[in-house]
């Protein structure tokens, strides 16, 4: 018998390994992404998850940033019950409905926009916000039936729209039907615009694709928080394309404010008081 094809002498253990416990300090402490400063994540939490050493503002849940922007106990959701559908019956790397059964599960979300109706500083207001968590934020057909009823809900009561975009843009599982979603928002605008209401549109980290290419700039004040990254295509698919090196800081908030392509910068701080102040001026 060749000596490869012997069994070892050394015996193996078949008892299946302990699994490493997890720490009690696991999760009590956050490193910004900016700064590598370490945090104690309460401390960050309370701050609006926004560094104190260097100001970079990371990511935020969707009802924290409606929690901390609307005033306590006046939001009502709407729309929680809809749910995405697999039309297209897609499958990549994993099955589309598998994909957004596990998505559900884990985030406890039924799609990646929350929408109602609340008060900011005591003015009413139809509004809502993107879960990036979701899929990175994609705009399927009930994102986009969401952000919709936000417009529509604001005619009928005569009140202003107010949406928080976060998105990696169309959702490619379910292909034209996605793309239709764009249409369909800024039909919703058109709309909504015979009120005589304002629309404000938050920009976040990231806004791009197919959501920045429709509602998400079609607001009458746009404002976006420091750093975002906002614009159709990422920069670095523009440098392949076109060949070309884009300026420093190129599709970042600062930027686009240089060049007249948003209204304001705001620190997540001040966001809720802006909110009240331009309401109380246009709403």
């Amino acid at each position: 018998m060749a000596w490869f094809s012997k069994k070892p002498r050394i015996a193996v253990d078949s008892e299946p390994a302990a699994e490493p416990q997890p720490s009690r300090m696991q999760g009590l402490w956050a490193k910004c992404e900016q700064c590598d400063e370490i945090i104690y994540r309460q401390e960050l939490e309370k701050n609006w998850m926004v560094c104190m050493h260097c100001e970079h503002h990371h990511a935020w849940t969707a009802r924290a940033r409606l929690a901390a922007t609307l005033d306590p106990d006046s939001f009502e959701e709407f729309d929680k019950e809809l749910e995405p559908q697999d039309p297209l019956g897609f499958t990549d790397s994993k099955k589309y409905k598998d994909r957004l059964k596990s998505t559900r599960k884990n985030l406890e979300e039924n799609d990646a926009f929350i929408s109602g109706v609340g008060r900011i500083e005591g003015h009413p207001v139809s509004i809502g916000s993107f879960v990036f968590e979701f899929m990175g934020g994609s705009m399927g057909s009930v994102v986009g039936e969401k952000v919709t009823r936000v417009f529509e809900r604001a005619f009928e009561l005569k009140c202003p729209a107010v949406v928080f975009s976060a998105s990696g843009g169309a959702r490619m599982q379910e292909g034209i039907f996605s793309l239709m979603q764009m249409a369909k928002t800024s039909a919703a605008i058109a709309r909504f615009r015979t009120s005589g209401k304002p629309y404000v549109s938050v920009m976040l980290n990231p806004t791009t694709g197919g959501v920045a290419a429709s509602f998400s700039w079609l607001g009458d004040i746009i404002l976006a928080e420091p750093k975002a990254l906002i614009g159709f295509a990422g920069p670095r698919v523009i440098e392949q394309t076109i060949r070309q090196k884009l300026p420093e800081g190129f599709q970042r908030s600062e930027f686009l404010l240089d060049h007249g392509m948003i209204d304001a910068i705001v620190h997540r701080k001040d966001l809720r008081s802006k909110l009240g102040q331009l309401l109380g001026m246009l709403g």
